[in-house]
């Protein structure tokens, strides 16, 4: 492993899976990417939101999307990774979760990728399709699954 990619969502699982990858990376000397990925329907969701605030020149645009989506990342990075010895960068994406955190991982060539798994029945699944099962048939490398 020299680069690994960690998805950072909302849930209180993505503490320790930053935690885990942080160590892994810094045992083995790679570096750490931590990525949040925005998805369309939250941010037209707050884009309409912004909308609706009376008087207000405030937007709530894609790029500002972005920024938010990196701040978290950061902000997820500093508090969890303070005091591991690991290099690590904070990014942030609009758009489908799968599609963004492929083309992330690609662009930034990591060969490791960290994701919470996520907890659905196999209707469920079938159904609504698996975040976590779609990364891992569509990563050309190893993918590490953290779960509560």
């Amino acid at each position: 492993m020299e680069r690994a990619l960690a998805v950072v969502d909302a849930e209180e699982s993505t503490k320790a899976l930053v935690r885990e990858a942080g160590e892994l990376a810094a045992a083995v000397d790679a570096e750490l990417v931590l990525l949040h990925v925005t998805t369309n329907d939250e941010y037209e969701e707050m884009r309409q939101t912004m909308e609706e605030i009376p008087n207000s020149a405030v937007g709530y645009s894609a790029q500002k999307a972005r920024d938010g989506a990196e701040e978290f990342a950061a902000d997820i990075g500093r508090e969890v990774l303070e005091g591991i010895d690991v290099s690590w960068e904070a990014v942030g994406e609009l758009g489908d979760e799968q599609t963004e955190i492929l083309e992330a991982a690609a662009g930034r060539d990591c060969d490791h990728l960290f994701i919470a798994g996520e907890k659905r029945s196999p209707t469920g699944k079938a159904l609504f399709g698996d975040l976590t099962q779609s990364i891992i048939l569509n990563f050309a490398g190893p993918v590490t699954v953290v779960t509560e």
